[in-house]
């Protein structure tokens, strides 16, 4: 079986407001429980990856999104398996965000984000935007 036979799509929205982006805590009792990422997640079966995405943020945050360009993409492979991240630009167009599958959520200042647990797959892009903005 290679990589690419059980690799998980996941989209993750980069949503920015006053210069502070939105990020998310994992579940504690979720895979990499406790640690912060760009709000999103897994692809299902026949769904394109801003469906993904639109889903994902209305069912975690109560947010419906415009989804933007692609920003970065990455392949990472976990000792329980591969992802495929990809990450858009994502614009709030109705709600306000509300934890509701993710045990918090921050909006963080660009500078701030080396300050938060990153899933190790999410680190590249954390210093992309950290070091080139």
């Amino acid at each position: 079986m290679s990589d690419t036979d059980n690799l998980i799509e996941v989209a993750a929205g980069v949503i920015v407001e006053d210069g502070r982006y939105l990020i998310t805590q994992r579940f504690k009792a979720a895979p990499r429980g406790g640690l912060w990422e760009f709000p999103g997640g897994k692809r299902h079966p026949g769904e394109s990856l801003q469906d993904c995405l639109r889903r994902e943020l209305k069912e975690e945050l109560d947010i419906t999104v415009d989804v933007g360009e692609e920003l970065h993409r990455i392949r990472h492979a976990y000792p329980d398996g591969a992802v495929a991240l990809h990450f858009y630009r994502c614009t709030i167009l109705n709600g306000r965000p509300r934890s509701l599958g993710n045990e918090a959520y921050r909006w963080v200042p660009r500078a701030q984000l080396s300050e938060f647990s990153f899933p190790e797959a999410n680190r590249p892009f954390i210093l992309e935007l950290i070091n080139h903005p």
